[in-house]
């Protein structure tokens, strides 16, 4: 048997199956684009997540394509960040053009433009639906992420939030919380957190409102509040096909990290919120993370150790995750080792560290009889890549460069006109465009505080009123003191007491002298 037979034997017995998949491309040997070598991913290992990495250029964001393509029309739901603004094509047919046929004709398909179902988001609201999450929703954890806060700043926040739960103040937008953090730093709770809390420093504290309200100035303080994002709008679909949702953050660029971690709040709020599901013939939902190193980087440790623990677990929801980014070495190892499935595309060794990222990358990958896989990273084609999928018993495949399949929708944005329609008549933009205020923190801290500078001014008042009584009651008391102790008060006193002896006693009291009248009587 030839070296070729050997390897079309070797992909077939590792990439064929009779369950439901994804066909990615087919695999190449020796420069030879084998169509029948054909390379599938099944539906059912979905869940098992995955990576999509290379660099800048290679083809990452087309592959991403092709598997929201190819998961719609199996009937799965998908969510995935659109960075630059430019998958929203995914809802119009592609333009056919000779070499898409081409491509076509070598993997041994034909090529069918097609659109599929797309729901449009926004974290601003002004490119899609607004998404939004309360700031309850959020936690300490993935808003210390957000805000760039010290471990000692996540500390103060945490407080805030264990303050909250206790005196069952809802924290909904950011209003609330900078609420919560006057009240406990320089309000009335001050003295009420001291026992069993802790202070919180009025550095700390400011520093802490300095970032929130950094974030408001950006305009993208509006994801925090209600009406909250339902995780249930994301698992729908469309005349048989999933809807593909895609969260337009090309105006929130320049916030890596709020972007990032929001998608990971909603896969928090998938993880608790959805039943378990069990292994699947296909997965509820697949996630794609883009620009996964974003999440990662200068993350503290409570923030990983919550993604791992999304990671390991959001499987038996029935939910899949793929993180895509430039190299494998920027997902964590606790990560990446739960990733079953990888694609990984060209890699350049310019600088002594992309060398090293490369042997890294090597070491990752099974041993193959058909590959130098460190020399066949470095030479794979825009529209190539290195995969390794597990197969539908859970075994890793055999290692195939593959030549992947063109996607059937645009491979780019819609025109502007036929985008801002697309939103407008979309349900879910009607149904969150409007933002909506509860009573929560910052209304009952309000209420409390004014209750008790009410109570406070009642207080002095009836201080200052009693004082007042009291200073009135003395002078009173004063003024018959005074009488009482005055020559005449005491010359009537005496003449009183004298006539009231002189009746007791029977003794005249008159001084005018008898028979001295006119008439001598």
């Amino acid at each position: 048997m030839s070296k070729k037979e050997q390897f079309i034997a070797a992909i077939q017995k590792s990439y064929q199956t009779d369950k439901p998949v994804i066909h990615l491309g087919s695999a190449i040997l020796d420069g030879e684009i084998i169509s029948e070598a054909r390379v599938n991913l099944p539906l059912r290992m979905m869940n098992r997540h995955g990576l999509v990495a290379g660099a800048t250029g290679s083809g990452k964001t087309r592959t991403l394509q092709v598997f929201a393509e190819q998961l719609s029309a199996a009937g799965v739901p998908v969510f995935m960040s659109d960075i630059k603004g430019d998958l929203s094509g995914i809802a119009q047919p592609g333009k056919t053009n000779a070499a898409l046929e081409e491509r076509a004709q070598i993997l041994g398909t034909v090529f069918e433009p097609k659109g599929f179902p797309v729901e449009l988001y926004s974290l601003s609201g002004n490119k899609g639906a607004q998404m939004r999450a309360t700031v309850l929703e959020f936690g300490p954890i993935l808003l210390s992420k957000i805000f760039e806060l010290n471990e000692t700043q996540a500390g103060v926040l945490a407080i805030l939030f264990k303050y909250a739960d206790d005196k069952d103040l809802p924290m909904v937008d950011l209003n609330d919380l900078k609420k919560v953090l006057n009240y406990l730093a320089e309000g009335p709770g001050a003295t009420e957190i001291k026992a069993d809390y802790g202070t919180i420093s009025a550095s700390t504290a400011g520093t802490i409102l300095r970032k929130i309200v950094a974030l408001e100035q950006q305009g993208v303080g509006t994801i925090f509040g209600e009406r909250s994002f339902d995780i249930a709008d994301l698992i729908n679909k469309v005349d048989g096909q999933g809807v593909i949702s895609l969260l337009n953050v090309s105006d929130v660029q320049d916030r890596p990290a709020l972007f990032s971690t929001f998608m990971l709040s909603l896969l928090a709020e998938l993880y608790h919120k959805l039943p378990e599901a069990g292994d699947l013939d296909k997965p509820k939902l697949v996630f794609f993370l883009d620009e996964a190193h974003l999440l990662f980087k200068d993350a503290p440790k409570a923030f990983l150790e919550q993604i791992e623990q999304v990671v390991r677990l959001i499987r038996s929801k029935g939910v899949g995750i793929f993180f895509c980014t430039q190299m494998a070495q920027d997902v964590p190892v606790s990560v990446l080792g739960q990733l079953g499935n990888r694609v990984q595309h060209v890699l350049r060794a310019f600088t002594p560290q992309d060398a090293e990222g490369l042997k890294q990358t090597v070491k990752t990958y099974p041993k193959s009889d058909f590959y130098t896989i460190d020399q066949l990273l470095t030479t794979l084609g825009i529209g190539q890549a290195l995969i390794t999928v597990l197969n539908e018993k859970g075994i890793p495949t055999e290692v195939a460069a593959t030549h992947l399949m063109p996607p059937a929708s645009i491979m780019g944005p819609m025109v502007q006109a036929d985008y801002d329609n697309h939103v407008q008549q979309s349900d879910l933009y009607t149904k969150y465009k409007d933002p909506v205020d509860p009573e929560s923190a910052y209304e009952i801290l309000t209420k409390r505080m004014e209750e008790q500078a009410r109570a406070e001014t009642e207080a002095k008042e009836a201080e200052v009123q009693a004082k007042v009584e009291a200073k009135k009651e003395k002078e009173q008391t004063s003024m018959i003191s005074d009488a009482l102790n005055s020559p005449l008060a005491k010359q009537i006193g005496r003449e009183v007491v004298r006539g009231v002896f002189g009746m007791l006693f029977g003794k005249k009291t008159s001084t005018r002298k008898s028979g001295g009248g006119l008439f001598g009587f």
